[in-house]
């Protein structure tokens, strides 16, 4: 047992430093996914999704605590306990949306590591087994070090993990691990190759053959009954080839320029997934920034999925007069975790991109 629960101690410990790190550098990302999590069509909590990233902070903090707390043994029954609180917690929500297909992938690693629901429920599993382990042999679980250079490496942990969370909310993640990343060229990121695997799919076509029901399950085509055809439906088997961006577009409300605008030498895109949303600051700069833009070359648009009359409302208010372009929320959310964000772009290869609050500190 002993050995047993030093072996659980270090890889708790490090599993929960590492995916509390993770969705760290990202808390905008991990509260996006609680708030799908909160959403009528999962939980059906709507009234905790203006708290979600509050909650994402919260959250992720304690698990980093957690991990640094457990390996070095400080206050070792509430650090177990604790963790067997959220695992049993996380332990639910994987097997909620695995089971019930709500949620595709549960964000546990954020963007570093897409996991299947099940593939994550089955990971929890494996953390509650290895944390059973730490409650029944908890007499096991003792400080390397002296109480005073235990408290003040759990201290520095603490304080660490909050000024981390802090700094890449006010700024943008320290590493983007997202398809929209500093280099990444948006075109192929888009592009499927011809040789690409396709996904299998099994169709379920329903008849009325003599008054009875009868399903027939094939690839596709339709069968050859002698009844009347009621309903057909499908399921996938295989997912095939998915481009690492797959809803990103520059729209107007009767026509696509994604093709020519992503052709552009000198483009900056400023991104705002809700102009009813933008931090005021952030537009307060966006004036300067199209001057200066201007001044050097550049062509700059926005992009936003908010409406006609907002556009205008907000461009009126903060004396901005580059054109509102359209793109889906959600891929405006992935984009840039800032609104407004900024990003340069050539032939559509992502050359800088910055948080509002570091809009000088582009080099154009």
């Amino acid at each position: 047992m002993k050995y047993l629960v030093h072996i659980s101690r270090l890889l708790v410990g490090v599993l929960f430093i590492i995916s509390g790190l993770i969705k760290l550098n990202d808390p905008l990302g991990f509260s996006y996914k609680l708030q799908e999590y909160f959403s009528a069509d999962v939980l059906n909590l709507p009234f905790l999704e203006p708290y979600a990233l509050m909650i994402a902070v919260m959250l992720v903090v304690f698990e980093v605590v957690l991990g640094i707390f457990l390996i070095i043994g400080y206050r070792p029954k509430f650090t177990i306990w604790s963790l067997l609180v959220m695992i049993v917690l996380f332990t639910f929500l994987t097997f909620y949306s695995a089971y019930f297909d709500k949620v595709k992938d549960c964000g546990c690693f954020g963007d570093a590591l897409k996991l299947t629901p099940w593939e994550s429920f089955t990971k929890d599993v494996i953390l509650l087994v290895l944390i059973l382990i730490l409650v029944i042999g908890s007499r096991y679980v003792k400080p390397y070090f002296n109480r005073l250079i235990t408290t003040i490496i759990a201290l520095l942990g603490f304080v660490f993990s909050l000024w981390f969370g802090y700094y890449v909310l006010m700024h943008l993640p320290a590493v983007d691990f997202r398809a929209y990343k500093i280099g990444a060229n948006i075109n192929e990121g888009m592009t499927v190759p011809e040789d690409a695997p396709k996904p299998e799919i099994e169709y379920y076509w329903k008849f009325n053959v003599n008054g009875e029901e009868k399903t027939i399950t094939n690839n596709g085509p339709y069968p050859s009954v002698e009844g009347d055809f009621i309903s057909v439906d499908t399921k996938v088997i295989k997912e095939g080839y998915q481009p690492s961006i797959v809803d990103f577009s520059i729209e107007t409300e009767d026509e696509n320029l994604t093709d020519q605008f992503l052709a552009e030498e000198n483009l900056i895109i400023v991104v705002s997934y809700s102009l009813e949303k933008i931090e005021k600051e952030g537009a307060l700069k966006l004036n300067a920034l199209q001057k200066e833009a201007k001044k050097k070359g550049y062509k700059i648009i926005g992009l936003t999925a908010s409406g006609e009359v907002t556009k205008q409302r907000i461009n009126a208010a903060y004396n901005i007069d580059f054109e509102w372009y359209l793109c889906d929320e959600k891929a405006l959310k992935t984009v840039v975790r800032s609104n407004p964000g900024i990003l340069e772009l050539g032939k559509g290869t992502i050359e800088q991109k910055e948080h509002w609050n570091d809009i000088d500190d582009l080099d154009l």
